[in-house]
């Protein structure tokens, strides 16, 4: 897969990739990542990117013509159906459907604003979506484009070790993931579940889906009220709803 990301600041995105799953990706060819400086794109001896606001008010809007002009050049080295993705905090919440999507398609562009934002213009001209990784403010669109490339990246063929590592992490199947362990048996007291060393992958199984039906309601209610889960994490959650009740009314 290949992506392009327009940024102001290249080494922000290119020093932080070369680590880990995403490092290993580039290395391998799996996944190939370019930029473009909209600085390129100026014409006068400052390089301006940017400019005030019409109508007033505080901060520097990014300016139309660099921008298109490196969104332009960044598109031309993208294969066809490669969506121009800009993010924003007005963009629609990325999620991890977003990225499988996102994983399934020949190539993306990420657009990284700075400052007060992008001319509007830049959005009705070259970006066919806005996305946003929060309901929070960055000082730029570079940390989110790496959490975008990040998210993506492992859902590519052949990135991870174990395919099943993607499939089982959390929110692939709606819900949060169960706890891990690993050794020492016992540590500071605390000790392994011992369903986890019983052997037994049926009961182990039964055990991490029941675990993560209840993490998921105790602590992101969100993603299961209204959903349609698969039949045995309804079940689950449906005795873990009837569990509680039932606690209540002995409280009451």
């Amino acid at each position: 897969m290949q992506i392009e990301v327009v940024t102001l600041f290249a080494p922000m995105i290119t020093g932080a990739l070369r680590f880990g799953v995403v490092g290993r990706a580039l290395v391998s060819g799996r996944l190939a990542v370019g930029t473009e400086d909209p600085r390129e794109h100026t014409r006068d001896v400052h390089r301006t990117v940017d400019d005030r606001p019409y109508g007033g008010g505080p901060g520097m809007v990014l300016k139309p013509e660099p921008m298109l002009a490196a969104i332009r050049a960044a598109a031309a080295r993208l294969p066809g159906g490669s969506p121009r993705v800009c993010l924003s905090a007005q963009g629609e919440r990325f999620t991890q459907a977003m990225a499988r999507e996102f994983a399934a398609l020949p190539g993306l562009m990420l657009v990284a604003g700075r400052y007060e934002g992008l001319d509007e213009r830049v959005i009705e001209l070259g970006i066919d979506r806005e996305v946003s990784i929060g309901d929070y403010v960055l000082s730029g669109g570079e940390l989110p484009a790496l959490a975008v490339i990040d998210a993506v990246a492992r859902l590519l063929p052949g990135v991870l070790g174990d395919e099943r590592s993607s499939e089982c992490d959390s929110f692939s199947q709606g819900l949060l993931d169960w706890p891990h362990y690993t050794r020492p048996e016992v540590f500071e007291g605390l000790e392994v579940p011992q369903v986890l060393l019983s052997g037994n992958h049926a009961d182990i199984e039964r055990w991490r889906l029941a675990q993560a039906v209840a993490r998921t309601w105790r602590r992101r209610p969100d993603l299961v009220r209204g959903q349609a889960l698969q039949p045995d994490a309804q079940r689950l959650l449906n005795e873990l709803l009837a569990a509680e009740a039932d606690r209540g009314d002995d409280r009451g």
